[in-house]
This record gives C-alpha cells, structure tokens and sequence, in this order.
C-alpha cells in the first residue's frame, strides 16, 4: 500500500503538470485544492478509476520526473503568495502630490550631478589626456573591457562638495560589469580628474569597492592609471588603518581567499600605486604609456642626477622581458583589455545557462515610486504600496500582519529571486523590534537575502512618566535584540533608504554601519542622527535651536551623504527593482566558483 501510494503521489504531481500547463493562471486558482487532493489521496485507499484515469495520463512519453517536478515549482512558488493591494486612495492624494513634487526637485539635482561627474576633469584636461598622452577615456575604457553598458557603477557622486574642493567621481570609477558573462568588480582611475591624484576621498571610494568585492566574492579588474597621493593632505591618506596601505592588505586577503585579481597597467603606477599590479595574480601592461616605479623620472634626477626616460626606468618591455612583474605586453590599450577578457575566461566558474523563463513584472507601474518617496516623515503612506511596485506581480507573503505593524515583514521574489522584505511602516516600536528580531533569524536559518527599506522615525521617543520610560526601556531592548540579528545574520542584505535614516533605528534597519552587501539612498533620503527641525529635545536656546536645524538640513540631505562616501550611490525610485535585480545576481555568482576559500574574513567596515 505504502508503494502504491508513492506511486500516485508522483504521478498525480505530473498530471498537474499537463493539465496545468497550457493555462498557467488556472494554477493559482487551484494550487490549494490540488495540495489538499494530494494530501487525502496519499494518506487514503485510492479508487480505482481515480487510479487509472491518472495512470492513463501519466504513461504518455515525456521528460523525466526530476524534471517535471522542478518545472512545478518553478511556476508554482512564484504563484503562491497573495498579491499585496497597491491601490491608490482618494485620501493619498494630496500626500502623493507633495511627494511627486519634491522627487522632480530631487531629480533634476541628481541630472546635475551626473551630468557633472560624466565631464570628468573637465575639456582641457580631457583633450591633454587623449591628445598629448594618447590615451583613452576611463569610460571608453570600460566599454572595450565589458560585454555591454549595463553595468551598476558605484557611487559616482562620491567627491562632490567636500571641504577640499569637488573631486568628480572621487578620480576613480568603481563599479560591477559582466565580462565574458561572469560580473567582475572594476576600479578604474580617472586621470583626468587631478591627474589621477588620490585623495582621500579616493582611497576610501577604491577600500569599499574591495570590501565589496570580498563579501560578493567578486573578480577584480584594476585599471591603474594614477599620479600618486595628493601630498598636502597625506595625514589624511597614509598613516591609518583604513588609508592607502589597506588596499594592498584587501589584496592580499582577497588572494588567500581564492577571489581572482586582475591589473591593467595603463598610466602610471608610481610609488604605493606600483603594489597594485605586482601584488595581483595576473597583471598587462600597455606600451608606451604604462609605467611602474617607486620614484619617477623627477625623483631620480633629484636624488642622484641621472635623466632617464619613464620607458627606461619602469616601462613595458623593462618589465614584461627583463623585471617579470607584468605577465602580457600590449602594444595598445584596446589589445590589453582583449588579454584581460581572457584572462577572465580561464577563471574557475562554471555559470548555469540562462534562464528564459519569463519573469512575472509588478501589477502597478514603477514610476508611481516618484509620488511614493516620503518628503518628510508626515508624508509617508503605506509602504505597501512601495512593495507592491517591486516585487514580482505585486505578490508578498507578508509574516506577523496583525503584531508589530509599524514594521512590515514577509517574503516575496525580485525578478525570480526570493527575498525577505523589512520594511518602515512607522516607528521602530517594542512589537516592531520584536517582530523584526524574528523575521531576520527566520530569514537567516532559511539562507533567504534580506532586502531592508528604511524610512526611520525623525525623533527619539521621549519620556514623559515613569510608565513611559519602562515603555522606552522594553523598547530599547527589543531595538538590541533586532540589532544583534541583523549584525549575525550571515545571508546576504541589500539597504535602500526611500525616506529617513534617523539614530539608533537606522542601525536595527541595517544602516551603513552593520556591513550591507550594498547600501542606496533614494535622492530625497535624509540621514542625520536626528531630522531637521527636531532638535527642540535636546537644546532650549531659540539661536542654537535655529543653527542646528540649519545644519541638519544640509548635512542630511542624500547628496550630502553620497558625496561622502556612506552609501553605494543614489538611486531613482523607478530603477530600484532593476537594481535589487542586479545587486541579487551578482550575490548570487559566488555559488558558481569551483574552487573558494570557505573561511569567514572579517571585512573592512566604511
């Protein structure tokens, strides 16, 4: 009987299949029905005709077992979360409105900037780069060097607006591009900006593009082409744990742990910079512009007197025929990324084929996310309808609904990819902590990545009895309790900031200091410890109250913010899903490499 009954379970899953297949939508419908008539049949005797009907069916010729039943659940578990309601109401109106009109704002200063960082240098220093030094832009650069221009590019307003002056682009773009179909992690100096001088700005940007690279377990391509450090600010750049000499120490690290390194010497390595390609596993030079050395032509004649050439002294053929500390010798730059594309082609990965399978899109228009970015915290609504419009057919499996609301938890899928969804539906209450510690250990003992939307309280709670403080201390509580999970959690965790990164909530949120795997701001997010025009708490005098909330208004605002460095970059609501997309493929590749380091490093936190 036991035997019979496995049979019918088996066969009764194919013809589900077959009946099923030819009106995929019917399946929703009936999925429960189905799992219940599987239940009763394979715990009860089964009847006869019932029995042959299905034997009947089952005999036709088709494709094994294992494949029948992986092709299920792949049509099945998309179809098995309820379809979250993302319907705009009347009352929404005006709240959508205000939003609507500071994200164009917000926009339009997000064009500036691109448009600003894409100039590099400027037009005199582009034409003495291309002209008088014959080479190519960093952008041309990376065109020959990746398969396509979808590539996500990290942070390119970092260096913008800081106390030493506009670094466009920090003088290096980072980012992470497909070459020969496998995403690598690129750092590419920009030496039209400055000369490719580092500064400190650019030496922070470089570290986090390699922490990146260490937790996603990305291959690295470093196209070098730079000046050196910017002398007059070296306190700044040498001396500390996280200034120059950790890039060469992530170099290391990445190498122990199996991660591929790849250099391009196409400019000047001088000094530190020359650690760079000799410390990579695979390094090509370009002739007749790439150069490696400790001390220039300059610093030669300074020191000793002698004039010799920058070729002489530390040029291709010195060191791919005589030095040995270049593998392949380009006669131009466009033959030295060609060798760099094979190189990558001889990495141990084998990727799965890809799947064509149609991704299900979201049932309401992504562009609605413009009017759904919260202006400030009185005008949010319900991030539900923010989650409607990223999740595959607006479908969200939500966990807890009725404990903890201010704090929206379930699982949902991105583009084919599950996910687990934490999102800021109001304050991070006692309920809400608790809730939240629970969803992520969830998450955590399930190996499914966590997504975190933060739009945190603007202000602490304050205490106005002694039952208010007990409420304040359980709550303090439950925030650590949320805080340790995050911290542990050893799945993957991507932070977009839709509205307010305020005090200690952001951290139960996953703010920049609990190490995302990427972390993006929407341009009308705002992250301060507390918000503007909320300082009334903590200071009495109405002349401090005034500069402060002056303050807040300008070092919380999300440009502020990136062009320091404490994110990934901005991101436009209605290209958030696209991103997540991204960002989740590209996590997912490290299960693809056949041979890794399996030991857990602890990264560098920025």
């Amino acid at each position: 009987m036991q035997r019979a009954r496995c049979f019918f379970r088996k066969n009764l899953i194919q013809l589900t299949r077959a009946s099923f297949s030819q009106n995929p939508q019917s399946w929703d419908t009936s999925s429960k029905l189905f799992s219940c008539t599987a239940y009763h049949c394979t715990h009860s005797p089964v009847s006869g005709s019932l029995w042959q009907l299905l034997t009947h069916r089952t005999n036709q010729p088709a494709a094994s077992s294992r494949c029948m039943s992986s092709t299920v659940r792949r049509r099945r578990l998309p179809s098995a979360f309820p379809v979250i309601d993302g319907e705009f109401h009347p009352v929404h109106r005006h709240v959508y409105e205000a939003n609507l009109r500071n994200s164009l704002i917000c926009q339009q200063k997000y064009l500036e900037h691109k448009e600003k960082v894409m100039k590099g240098g400027g037009e005199n220093a582009i034409a003495r780069h291309t002209l008088r030094n014959r080479k190519v832009l960093v952008r041309d650069r990376l065109r020959m060097l990746l398969d396509d221009e979808d590539y996500l590019e990290l942070s390119p307003f970092a260096g913008l607006g800081l106390p030493y002056g506009d670094i466009p682009s920090a003088g290096c773009l980072t980012g992470i591009g497909k070459i020969n179909g496998l995403w690598c992690m690129f750092i590419a100096n920009d030496a039209t900006v400055k000369g490719g001088t580092a500064y400190p700005i650019t030496v922070k940007k470089q570290l986090r593009a390699q922490v990146v690279a260490m937790q996603n377990r990305l291959p690295s391509v470093y196209l070098v082409d730079s000046g050196g450090a910017f002398l007059p600010l070296q306190s700044e750049i040498f001396p500390d744990s996280n200034h120059g000499g950790r890039t060469f120490f992530n170099e290391a690290v990445m190498s122990a742990m199996k991660i591929p390194q790849v250099a391009v010497v196409c400019g000047s390595c001088t000094a530190g910079g020359a650690y760079v390609p000799t410390m990579s596993e695979e390094a090509v030079i370009v002739h007749g512009i790439g150069t490696i050395f400790l001390g220039g032509p300059p610093l030669v004649k300074a020191a000793t007197g002698e004039e010799v050439s920058p070729e002489d002294l530390g040029g291709a053929r010195l060191h791919s025929e005589v030095s040995g500390c270049v593998d392949h010798f380009a006669s131009a730059e466009n033959e030295a990324y060609e060798y760099t594309r094979n190189i990558i082609s001889t990495l141990n990965y084998e990727l799965p084929e890809e799947d064509s399978a149609q991704v299900e899109e979201p049932l309401y228009n992504v562009d609605d996310l413009m009017g759904l970015a919260p202006h400030c915290y009185n005008h949010s609504m319900d991030v539900r309808l923010v989650v409607s419009r990223l999740t595959d057919g607006s479908r969200f499996q939500e966990f807890k609904a009725r404990y903890g609301t201010p704090l929206l938890t379930g699982f949902a899928r991105i583009e084919g990819h599950q996910v687990g969804i934490v999102a800021n539906n109001g304050e991070l209450t006692y309920e809400a902590s608790l809730k939240g510690s629970h969803f992520v250990q969830l998450c955590d003992q399930r190996d499914i990545p966590l997504i975190f939307l933060q739009n945190t309280a603007p202000e602490p709670a304050h205490t106005f009895s002694q039952t208010k403080a007990e409420s304040n201390t359980n709550r303090l509580k439950a925030q650590g309790s949320m805080m340790s999970a995050v911290a542990c959690a050893s799945v993957p965790k991507i932070t977009v900031v839709i509205g307010g990164c305020h005090g200690g909530d952001s951290y139960a949120m996953c703010g920049r200091a609990f190490d995302p795997n990427f972390l993006f701001l929407w341009p009308n997010a705002r992250v301060s410890i507390l918000a503007p025009g909320h300082s009334d708490a903590f200071v009495q005098n109405e002349e401090e109250i005034t500069q402060i909330n002056e303050m807040l208004e300008e070092e919380s605002s999300a440009f502020f913010s990136t062009g320091r460095l404490w994110d990934d970059g901005l991101l436009l609501p209605q290209d958030t899903r696209k991103v997540l997309s991204k960002c989740l493929k590209i996590i997912k590749q490290q299960e693809y490499q056949l041979s890794r380091e399996k030991m857990r490093t602890p990264f560098l936190r920025l």
